[in-house]
């Protein structure tokens, strides 16, 4: 069976995230979205608990259900900012197969202080310590670095970050299976650097609402004979998953920069000006593609042997958003989002999937023809900088953007 999983969400209990996410609102926009597994999110946190506890039940396969059957798997972020060397400061991503597990997560972080005042709690402890304890609480624990190119909390970014996923755990490295491209990144990034070779590249929308543009905005993709915790962890650990990438232009720290001085640069340009702002003077926020430049090893376009597959797609209601000139989240580009997507077509459908034909009973050739250009690749991208996302356009010659291939499975 195919399985897509968006594993890295959060609840409203979270900071800066939307007060209507609820368990029926993730799930009834996953359904719309083609999602069929959603991490739970902010399972620390006491209230987000008592409604997964209420709402979600075990059936011993480590994947909890609605009363509707759709799926779970229990989830969590927490924020580690601690000293080594540097002041370090690390998002990492858990997994758990139970609640009796989660339970006895939350009891170890209680003994470190508070998980009560954010959904993403913040504690004083380092990469390598956080894998030997999750450890010793149960070896199922899945521990996965997060969005990791990401300037403020990136495992490798360039103001929080190590040089290396040895540097951050040390001896715990070895189990470390996975790592988050974040928007920011795709895989074809990541292949630049040799020392992330024997990792699993995965990607997740880490959302902090529920609707159609950032639910499933990136996902993962598994093949499974069956849908446990076990087989989700084997196919993680083995390579075993393709991704559902944004073009990384998207994503809120592709490009240097600064948003309040309205300043966009890429590598090549941030370099001319010595990574200052010629704007205020100050240093400029290093984004993703230019700290990949940094560490990477390899020429641009390198793909390994054993790389995995991916897709790069943009979501549907950011390419009606284009075409329109609609804002995305007004009630005219969701009313024409409902249109295309309906009752059993799901945004990845019409995305992936639907004909032309298809297409064009649905809706207008502009928009249908945008679709086609997505899968294609054919949509430009200017980058995002310093916490703002990136805006896609019609055309291919934008300077500084580059253009994507659609990578099919």
């Amino acid at each position: 069976m195919k399985v897509i999983a968006d594993l890295h969400i959060h609840g409203r209990y979270s900071r800066a995230t939307s007060k209507q996410l609820s368990i029926k609102n993730l799930e009834k926009y996953a359904r719309i979205k083609g999602v069929d597994l959603l991490g739970t999110g902010d399972f620390t946190h006491p209230e987000w608990i008592k409604e997964l506890k209420l709402e979600l039940k075990e059936d011993g396969t480590g994947i909890l259900k609605t009363k509707t059957g759709f799926n779970f798997i229990l989830q969590t972020e927490v924020s580690l900012i601690y000293t080594q060397g540097r002041g370090r400061r690390i998002h990492i991503v858990l997994l758990a197969p139970n609640f009796d597990i989660v339970d006895k997560i939350t009891d170890y972080f209680k003994s470190k202080g508070r998980v009560d005042y954010d959904g993403r709690p913040i504690f004083k402890i380092s990469c390598e310590q956080i894998v030997k304890d999750m450890r010793e609480i149960s070896e199922m624990i899945e521990i996965i670095p997060a969005h990791i190119w990401t300037p403020w909390f990136g495992l490798l970014g360039s103001k929080s970050g190590f040089d290396s996923v040895e540097e951050a755990f040390g001896e715990q490295a070895k189990y470390i299976h996975a790592l988050e491209t974040g928007l920011s990144s795709d895989p074809e990034m990541n292949w630049r650097l040799s020392i992330l070779d024997k990792y699993t590249l995965i990607s997740n929308s880490d959302l902090h609402s529920f609707w159609p543009w950032r639910i499933g905005r990136e996902a993962n993709i598994f093949e499974l004979d069956e849908l446990t915790y076990d087989k989700i962890l084997d196919a993680i650990k083995n390579k075993k998953v393709s991704t559902i990438e944004v073009d990384p232009g998207y994503g809120k720290y592709h490009f240097d920069g600064h948003r309040n001085c309205n300043i966009s640069t890429s590598p090549e340009e941030t370099k001319k000006h010595n990574g200052i702002c010629p704007v205020c003077g100050k240093p400029l926020i290093i984004g993703v593609l230019n700290r990949v430049e940094e560490l990477a090893d390899r020429p641009e376009g390198f793909k390994p042997k054993d790389a995995q597959e991916y897709l790069t797609l943009l979501p549907l209601s950011e390419i009606i958003s284009m075409v329109k000139g609609f804002k995305v989240s007004t009630k005219k580009n969701l009313a024409e989002y409902y249109n295309i997507v309906n009752g059993e077509r799901s945004e990845y459908y019409i995305l992936l999937t639907a004909t032309k034909k298809e297409l064009l009973e649905l809706t207008d050739k502009e928009i249908v023809d945008a679709i086609l250009k997505n899968r294609k690749g054919e949509i430009v991208v200017k980058p995002g900088y310093d916490g703002e996302y990136g805006i896609p356009i019609y055309g291919t010659n934008l300077k500084n953007s580059k253009k994507k291939k659609f990578k099919e499975t």
